[in-house]
């Protein structure tokens, strides 16, 4: 006799949960009155073409460019430092966090976290801006205000499930527990806590850009200048570094992160 064949099983949770998604997606659509139509007219191609053009020739001219390399060099440096500092706060804070000093300490260390995190980048940057003054201080101290909140997040949850076999056994054979923890869990941790700070000194070079619009210094208070100056060739030349910049970020980023791989 020939098999039956298994009747096909329907994910009810799964048909709710598509449902839903695509309600909401749909109530969005109707609730903001969004016109797609507008963005393929012909007046609007137009207009976006012809603003687009008025970038170009972008300004090449000697002392521009030696301008646009001194806040480049600002820009990355901000970006490092604040990584830098981001990565020894969030680190300072995982500790607690993952819950190695008690469930007293784990909650608030957790609590202020998430409050450094919760704050976006430019918000953290009009409060440093007020403290520090104009300047590059101002953005390096925002980004690592708020990325500290981020790494350290991160950092405790992968500390949390780091696997304490190691460190156990240091302990078993008569170490600290200082050193079963510098012996046994970090080096079990290091190749995600190396991922998790190339990741976010990238995603810092972008936003190091963007914090000069209030006054953080760098490429973004370039970009602000020249455009509220409506000096556009300027301004493609100071878009064409922050591109430059991300792509030199991102290269060297890859090589580190290959090279941590091998190195394992």
């Amino acid at each position: 006799m020939a098999s039956q064949a298994k009747p096909v099983r329907v994910c009810v949770k799964c048909l709710l949960m598509a449902t839903a998604v695509a309600l909401a997606v749909l109530g969005s659509f109707a609730y903001l009155s969004l016109d797609f139509g507008q963005l393929v007219s012909a007046d609007a191609a137009s207009d976006m073409l012809h603003f687009l053009l008025s970038f170009f020739p972008p300004e090449l001219s000697k002392p521009f460019l030696s301008r646009t390399a001194g806040s480049m060099l600002e820009t990355l440096a901000v970006s490092a430092i604040g990584t830098l500092c981001a990565t020894l706060l969030g680190f300072a804070l995982a500790l607690p966090a993952s819950g190695m000093y008690g469930a007293g300490l784990r909650a608030v260390s957790r609590l202020l976290l998430n409050l450094l995190r919760a704050i976006p980048e430019l918000v953290w940057a009009t409060v440093t801006v007020l403290i520090a003054g104009l300047g590059p201080f101002a953005g390096t101290l925002a980004l690592a205000l708020h990325t500290a909140g981020v790494l350290g997040r991160l950092f405790a949850e992968t500390l949390e499930n780091a696997p304490d076999a190691p460190s156990r056994a240091l302990e078993e054979a008569g170490s600290s527990h200082a050193m079963a923890f510098v012996y046994g869990t970090l080096p079990s941790v290091k190749p995600q806590f190396v991922a998790y700070v190339l990741y976010r000194w990238e995603t810092n070079i972008r936003m190091a850009a963007i914090l000069g619009f209030v006054g953080a210094g760098g490429l973004g208070q370039m970009l602000y200048y020249e455009l509220s100056l409506f000096h556009l060739p300027q301004a493609c030349t100071v878009i064409a570094a922050m591109l430059v910049l991300a792509a030199f970020v991102d290269t060297t980023s890859a090589l580190v992160r290959r090279g941590s791989v091998l190195g394992k």
